[in-house]
Order: C-alpha cells, then sequence, then structure tokens
C-alpha cells in the first residue's frame, strides 16, 4: 500500500491545490478552515450532505465497516465527483489516531475508494501526531497546532454558552446572529495574527461569554438533555440526521461536552502508553509538555464561565476522569473509551440526566462504553435517563426521532413534577417567614 501512496508535496501546495476537509463540528471547523488558510493551505470544508453521499459511501466501502467511515469517505467521492473541483488540483486531508480504533484505517480505506472510482492519482494528507505518515507539503508545526487549539477553545466556548442561552431567549435568533458574529470577529483576528495569545484568548472568550449572558432571556424551567456518543456521530449532522436541529425543536436545553475533552483524553492515553509499555523518553517529554499546553488552555475557558451563574462551565478534564474510578477500567480506551462514560457521569452531575447516547453501527467501543454501561450508570446514578440511538445508513430518521420523542416525554414530566415541586417548596418557605415575622410582631406588642 505504501508504494502506491501518492505524496501531497510542496509543489502542489505552491500550485494551490485545493485540500477538501471533512465537516464534523461547523462552528470549530470554520475557524479551523480559516486558519488552514492563513498557513498556505487552500483547505475548504466539505458541506454537502444528503443520500448522494451515503450512495457514494456504499458504492466504494464495504456496507460491514463502521457507518463515520463509509460518510465520511462517501462525502469525498461525492465531492469529487461533483464537477465542483478539478480532481487533478484536488487534495484530501484526513486524522489519523493510531490507535486501536478502525479510524486509524480509514485513510487506507479511502485510498482504496478512490483506486476503484478511478481517482487514485488524487493524494490523501495524513493529519496526524504518531509519525504514521508524512508529507512534504503539509506540516503540523508548533504554530499551526496552538492556532488550530485556539480554534477548538473558542468552538468549545460558544458552543457551550449558546446552548445554554438560545432556548431562553426573548427574541428569536438574537443567539445564532452572536454566534455569526463571533464568527467574523474571529476571523477577522486570525488575518491579523491576533486572538491566538494567551491574553488576547483569555480576553476574548471572557467577552464571548458576557455577550451570551447579556441576550435577554427567560427563567422558565426546560427539559436538559445531554448528547454523547462516538465522536462523529455526536458532533456531526451529517453522522446523526441533524439531531440538534432535532432537539432545538423538543422544547429542551441540549449540552454537548466540549471537543477540548476528547484531545485530552487522547493525549492522557499517549503518556499511558508510554508508560506500560515503554517508548521513546523525548516522545513521552513533548506529550507530557502538549498535555500541559492544553490544560491550561482548558483552564482559561472554564475561568470564562467564572462569575457567570446561569451557564453551566465546562468540567475539568482531571475531574471527569474520577467520575468512572470503580465504574469502569481506564484499560477501556479504544475509541471514546472510559471518556463515553465519564461524560454521561458528568452530564448527569451537573443536571443533564436526560441523556441521548448516539452509536454508529460498526463501532464496538462505542456500543461497550455507552449502551452496556447503561445498567452499571443507573447504580452509580440513580434518575440518569439513557436512550441508546443506532445510527446506520439502514435506519430511518423518523424511528430514531421517536425514540428520543419517548425519552423526552418523560424527561419533560420528570421536568414539570421537579418544577411543581419547588413551586410548593417556596410557597412552603414564604409561609413560614410570615408566620414567624407574626409572631415576632405579636411578641413585640406584648
Amino acid at each position: 500500500m505504501e508504494s502506491e501512496r501518492v505524496e501531497f508535496t510542496k509543489e502542489m501546495r505552491d500550485q494551490g491545490y485545493t485540500i477538501l476537509v471533512p465537516n464534523m463540528l461547523e462552528f470549530h471547523f470554520s475557524l479551523l478552515e480559516r486558519v488552514l488558510r492563513l498557513n498556505g493551505y487552500n483547505a475548504v470544508v466539505l458541506k454537502n450532505h444528503g443520500p448522494n453521499v451515503m450512495s457514494e459511501g456504499l458504492k466504494y466501502v464495504h456496507n460491514d465497516t463502521c457507518v463515520p467511515a463509509l460518510l465520511v469517505i462517501g462525502q469525498f467521492l461525492d465531492a469529487l465527483h461533483s464537477g465542483e473541483y478539478d480532481v487533478h488540483k484536488t487534495a484530501l486531508i484526513i486524522t489519523q489516531t493510531g490507535g486501536g480504533c478502525r479510524a486509524s484505517n480509514y485513510i487506507f480505506l479511502l485510498r482504496k475508494a478512490l483506486k476503484k472510482a478511478g481517482l487514485e492519482f488524487v493524494p490523501v494528507i495524513s493529519a496526524n501526531l504518531s509519525g504514521l505518515e508524512s508529507a512534504s507539503g503539509f506540516k503540523l508545526t508548533i504554530p499551526l497546532l496552538r492556532q488550530m487549539i485556539a480554534s477548538l477553545i473558542y468552538g468549545d466556548c460558544i458552543m457551550c454558552a449558546s446552548n445554554q442561552t438560545r432556548p431562553y431567549e426573548f427574541n428569536k435568533g438574537t443567539t445564532d446572529r452572536l454566534i455569526e458574529q463571533w464568527n467574523e470577529r474571529l476571523i477577522e483576528q486570525f488575518n491579523k495574527g491576533k486572538g491566538l495569545g494567551y491574553k488576547e484568548m483569555r480576553d476574548n472568550l471572557k467577552q464571548i461569554v458576557n455577550e451570551f449572558d447579556a441576550i435577554e432571556r427567560s427563567s422558565e424551567p426546560k427539559t436538559k438533555v445531554g448528547v454523547v456518543g462516538e465522536i462523529y456521530v455526536k458532533y456531526s449532522s451529517l453522522g446523526n440526521n441533524g439531531l440538534e436541529e432535532f432537539l432545538k425543536t423538543q422544547d429542551c436545553e441540549y449540552m454537548l461536552p466540549g471537543i477540548m475533552g476528547f484531545i485530552l483524553f487522547k493525549i492522557d492515553n499517549r503518556i499511558d502508553d508510554i508508560h506500560l509499555y515503554g517508548g521513546n523518553l523525548f516522545k513521552l517529554l513533548l506529550c507530557k509538555l502538549f498535555l500541559r499546553y492544553c490544560q491550561r488552555m482548558e483552564n482559561i475557558l472554564i475561568g470564562a464561565f467564572k462569575g457567570h451563574d446561569r451557564f453551566v462551565p465546562p468540567t475539568e478534564y482531571s475531574h471527569i476522569k474520577t467520575l468512572v474510578k470503580g465504574v469502569i477500567g481506564y484499560g477501556s480506551k479504544m475509541g471514546e473509551g472510559w471518556l463515553l462514560t465519564a461524560e454521561m457521569l458528568e452530564l448527569a452531575e451537573n443536571g443533564y440526566e436526560n441523556i441521548v447516547c448516539a452509536q454508529p453501527f460498526g463501532c464496538l467501543p462505542n456500543h461497550i462504553n455507552g449502551k452496556g454501561m447503561i445498567r452499571r450508570l443507573t447504580e452509580v446514578h440513580p434518575g440518569i435517563n439513557i436512550v441508546p440511538i443506532d445510527y446506520d445508513l439502514s435506519a430511518t430518521k423518523v424511528n430514531q426521532e421517536n425514540r428520543i420523542r419517548l425519552m423526552l416525554a418523560v424527561a419533560h414530566d420528570q421536568t414539570a413534577k421537579k418544577a411543581q415541586q419547588q413551586v410548593l417548596i417556596a410557597e412552603d418557605e414564604a409561609l413560614a417567614k410570615a408566620q414567624e415575622a407574626w409572631q415576632n410582631a405579636r411578641q413585640k406588642k406584648s
């Protein structure tokens, strides 16, 4: 396979090859696209959806492969066949973790699909920190990594603040307009080489939270819903059949854990592997430095929410890790591993007890650490309400949404009961205070 690999070269970069990027997190990736362009790469984040993407995936990839691979590769092939791009001046980029997950092999499945489609001359870039593959025309340099991490931090901040604001806004659309405004502001800063330093990021993050908190909103209680799952299906509207758009219509507030927790999880695992099985000491040092840097970024993100009582801030990775102690072993780390279980406990701890667990076909670790842990999680956290939803290319959107509606029906009922209980408690407290004041007044008169 190595001899058949078409390398993305410096000459290709200089010639302005278009680099197609599969979409997963829409806001985060819009910033990443700009970062890549600032560093000399003509990147385009794909937005093509629809049945054509699925049919292309099924046509060129074996149907027992996991759904994220079918959709990512299908999205690439659909774009190349659309006529929108010059296939002789186009490259593809895909992440490659190097772990035990089949995602490490997506790049080989993609090259096989390209060959089958008669497009084997299209170069595929592996974005990895494991030394699996290199390309002379693409380098993950330290400045580029810093800019990418900054984009993910900004994305996590806006995702967290907006999801807790939108369901309560008085003027519909205010939250989404503010998201667009910040997208433009950040891109403008990036163009000027700003918004990437520690102090600039801290100031931006605080301003982002301040502006979302300033949006006028009601205090009406809403059903709180958490979303977890395999990383692609959890975040990608293509992978989860527009799950977020559906939840927006269901009179609830939904929360997705940020991408930084997953990044810290992956770095932490690499350090554990070197400690357990040996490895390059220089690589161990680099991983520890990278972990420390990402934790510092995580701290300024969490710090931006301090003093804003109406927001639930992101949770520190170090705390999330403690939640599964005695529940699941840290050795379960394929795919999302124990982090998936931990995120469900994190959400429940923060009041998001009603959880959608997105499970793609073909991802065994996700099923084990997600659906397979439900019984244990109900023992650890009574009251947790988890619905596992299978995302398969043969599954219907109607069936998926109906299962979520059933979960929400129970959740809405519980929310109404809790709200009524709070009203009764408040009335009892008010009555007790009135009686106490009356007694005090009588004692004074006598």
